[in-house]
């Protein structure tokens, strides 16, 4: 796909790095599968690992948590 950013070069497939903020908490995930931008460095997230972040964040912030760093894992 073209970066919708710069539209400049085709995304290839790479990892990002993700931070979340919900209710109080920060949570980074390291290692997110995405497709990132080789001229402008944008990073595109697909829908369904979205979704589970959102979850993810979701979860931690009713464990209490208030900062956490996690490698992400597929299932």
């Amino acid at each position: 796909m073209k970066c919708v950013i710069c539209r400049q070069a085709e995304t290839r497939p790479g990892k990002a790095t993700v931070t979340l903020e919900r209710d109080g908490a920060t949570l980074v995930i390291k290692g997110v599968p995405a497709r990132v931008c080789p001229n402008c460095g944008e990073e595109y997230v697909e829908e369904e690992i979205t979704e589970r972040l959102l979850q993810t964040a979701e979860e931690a912030a009713r464990a209490g948590v208030q900062v956490d760093i996690r490698e992400y894992v597929a299932v």
